[in-house]
C-alpha cells in the first residue's frame, strides 16, 4: 500500500491511537519489556511523520494512563526515562520542527511526573504552541474519567462563585473545561494489540468516534497498517443518531 490508496478518500481531521502491545512484543522477541516500549517510541515518531504528510489534523497518543503506575517500579522509571528523552529531542530539533510545524500538546495531569519532565513538557509545548501543522496530543497521566472530573470541578467552582448557572449547562461547557478544548472531537480511535476496549481514553471526546482494532502490536504497526484503518473509516456510514 501506498499514499496513492488514500487518494478520493476522506483522511479523518482527528485520530486518536491506544498504543498497545508493546510488552508481549518484547517478550515475544525474547526481549525486556523495555525494549518493547523503545522500539513502540520510534513507531510513533514514524507515524506522527506520516499522519503530518497525509494531511490528518490531530493525532492523540495513549503514551501513559494514571493507571500505569500500577506497573513494576523498573517498567515504570524505564518509561519516564523513555519520555525524557522523547522531549529533550525534540526541543533539539528546531529546525526539523520549524519544518514540519507540528504543534505538541500535552494532555494529562502534571501532578506526579517528576519534574523535570514537567519543564520539558512546558518548554516544548510553549516552543511549539504558534506551529500550524499537524497537533500532536500526548496523552501522558492522562485518564478520561479524571479528565472529565477535572472539567466538573472547574464549572463547580464557578457555580459557587455565581459566575454561572448550574441550569444552564451544556456539553460545550464540558467540552471547554477538557484538556482537548478547542480541538475536533476524535473522528476515529485506533486500537493496536488485539484488544477490544479504549481503556479510559478519551471517553467524553470519542462518543461518536469510529473504533477500529488491530491485532497488530504497536511496535510493527506501520503507514501501511494507518492506511487500512482510514481505508475502513471509509466503508463506515457516519449517521450520528439520525439515518
Amino acid at each position: 500500500m501506498s499514499k496513492k490508496d488514500l487518494e478520493g478518500l476522506v483522511i479523518p481531521e482527528h485520530i486518536g491511537i491506544i498504543m498497545d502491545g508493546n510488552g508481549r512484543w518484547a517478550q515475544k522477541q525474547g526481549l525486556e519489556r523495555f525494549e518493547g516500549h523503545k522500539a513502540g517510541a520510534r513507531v510513533f515518531e514514524n507515524i506522527c511523520e506520516y499522519a503530518c504528510d497525509i494531511g490528518i489534523k490531530v493525532v492523540t497518543f495513549y503514551a501513559f494512563s494514571t493507571e500505569n503506575w500500577k506497573r513494576p517500579e523498573k517498567e515504570v522509571n524505564a518509561l519516564m526515562e523513555l519520555f525524557r528523552r522523547f522531549f529533550a529531542r525534540v526541543n533539539a530539533r528546531e529546525s526539523e520542527n520549524e519544518k514540519k510545524r507540528m504543534r505538541i500538546r500535552y494532555i494529562g495531569s502534571r501532578a506526579g511526573l517528576p519534574q523535570d519532565i514537567v519543564s520539558l513538557i512546558d518548554i516544548l509545548e510553549s516552543g511549539t504552541e504558534n506551529k500550524d501543522g499537524l497537533t500532536v496530543n500526548v496523552a501522558l497521566n492522562y485518564g478520561g474519567r479524571n479528565e472529565i472530573l477535572f472539567a466538573a470541578k472547574a464549572l463547580a467552582q464557578r457555580a459557587a462563585k455565581g459566575e454561572i448557572d448550574p441550569d444552564k449547562l451544556t456539553e460545550e461547557d464540558i467540552s471547554s473545561g477538557l484538556f482537548t478544548a478547542g480541538q475536533p472531537d476524535p473522528d476515529m480511535i485506533i486500537r493496536t494489540g488485539g484488544e477490544y476496549r479504549i481503556s479510559n481514553f478519551l471517553i467524553w471526546q470519542s462518543a461518536y468516534s469510529e473504533l477500529y482494532f488491530s491485532d497488530t502490536l504497536w511496535p510493527d504497526f506501520s503507514p501501511e497498517d494507518l492506511d487500512r484503518a482510514i481505508i475502513e473509516f471509509n466503508r463506515r456510514n457516519r449517521r450520528f443518531g439520525g439515518v
